[in-house]
């Protein structure tokens, strides 16, 4: 019973869970300080596990500028996993992305880059024209595109998030809130590659032509401060200042978003007062790291029959510094037996965690992997055998 509890907590741990929260401290306070005074609004969580450490006016509806490209770099991303994409594809810049204004990389029309370069161009130099040129490249329009963006801030748990373009230039109905880019921002660090390019501080496109364009960060701090390496800037005249970074040290990564700060320098003063509390006040405690195997599970009539499992991300709880990790364990409440046909994402039960008995918190528990169902000959033989056996 034990084993096979175990083999079915590790179904849960692959899964991607959109907002797992494992925190150790029932009683969690905000931090009497006012880290982020500049910011219309601001927060700061826990990368693995979701938790809020700081809260000012979290929920409320702003222009974001450029931070929208993070959803557009996650669908990018997505897009890569699930084999739509390659880095090496060619992507052609048409008529309309090269008509973005702002921030750019001043494609022209007709021109090529690869997906690498383009999100060299996104993540770097906040570029309008690369935003665009991959939503054409991926939804066939922007418009299709937005449409996917705004589908996948609905099943991220966005709820106050709505995008009328990829690249967040000022437009009609286009807003979002700090903790709803804190949840895209955490599932954009799922995909770990990604801060090759929010992490880098300079790199070139068209390094080979007779014109290379030089790509400086736009977001300073991945430079300055240590363990930072993304994710996003943005500005506009209503928007003001915004920025949505991530730091890691000592197996702690956070993120922390403000928006509507007055200017550049007290924008990332006040991201790094919200990394320093993090740090000064926070430990993280690992309970699986990414790539881990961590057993099987057995799909009932499936064409593959035992699925290997592998952690996705890290799984960890998190601590205030000098408290006792106590006793965690995990506790599988299936919805019933695991049959094929089975999608990747299908629930099929929930994952119960407890630190000392008592209930931290409740998850989905997802599949891990597409199972189709086995054909008829296939499940005849296989019953053939267990007679046999019998």
């Amino acid at each position: 019973m034990k084993k096979m509890l175990a083999l079915l907590v590790a179904c849960t741990l692959v899964s991607g869970l959109a907002a797992p929260v494992i925190h150790a401290d029932e009683k969690k306070s905000a931090p009497v300080a006012d880290y982020a005074p500049g910011a219309k609004s601001a927060v700061l969580i826990d990368s693995d596990t979701g938790t809020v450490l700081y809260d000012k006016a979290k929920d409320t509806k702003l222009p974001p500028a450029s931070i929208t490209k993070i959803m557009t770099m996650l669908l990018i991303m997505e897009a890569l996993d699930q084999g739509k994409l390659t880095m090496t594809d060619k992507v052609r810049a048409s008529e309309n992305a090269a008509s973005m204004g702002g921030s750019q990389i001043f494609l022209e029309p007709g021109e090529e880059m690869t997906v690498e370069e383009m999100l060299k161009g996104i993540a770097m130099a906040s570029g309008n024209d690369a935003s665009v040129a991959m939503a054409e490249k991926l939804a066939g329009s922007e418009e299709a595109f937005v449409a996917q963006m705004n589908a996948r801030a609905g099943e991220l748990g966005m709820n106050n998030t709505h995008f009328s373009n990829c690249n967040g230039l000022p437009v009609a109905n286009h807003y979002t809130t700090a903790y709803d880019i804190a949840i895209m921002s955490r599932e954009l660090l799922k995909h770990p590659e990604i801060t090759k390019f929010t992490g880098a501080y300079q790199d070139y496109l068209r390094k080979s032509s007779a014109k290379p364009f030089w790509l400086v960060n736009t977001n300073k701090l991945v430079r300055f401060y240590p363990g930072a390496d993304g994710l996003k800037t943005g500005f506009t005249a209503e928007a003001r200042f915004c920025l949505s970074a991530t730091a890691k040290k000592d197996g702690l990564r956070v993120i922390a978003v403000v928006m509507g700060e007055p200017d550049t320098k007290t924008r990332n003063a006040e991201v790094t007062k919200l990394f320093d509390y993090a740090f000064a006040q926070y430990a993280s405690h690992p309970i699986l790291k990414a790539g881990d195997v961590i057993g099987s599970i057995r799909v009932d009539k499936g064409k593959e029959q035992v699925v290997t499992l592998k952690a996705k991300t890290p799984y960890s709880i998190l601590l205030k510094k000098g408290e006792d990790k106590g006793d965690v364990r995990y506790e599988l409440k299936l919805a019933g037996k695991v049959k094929a046909p089975l999608k990747a994402g299908d629930k099929i039960g929930t994952l119960a965690i407890y630190r000392n008995n008592k209930l931290l918190n409740e998850v989905p528990v997802e599949s891990p992997a597409n199972v189709d169902k086995a054909g008829w000959w296939t499940l005849f033989k296989r019953t053939f055998q267990q007679l046999v056996t019998i």
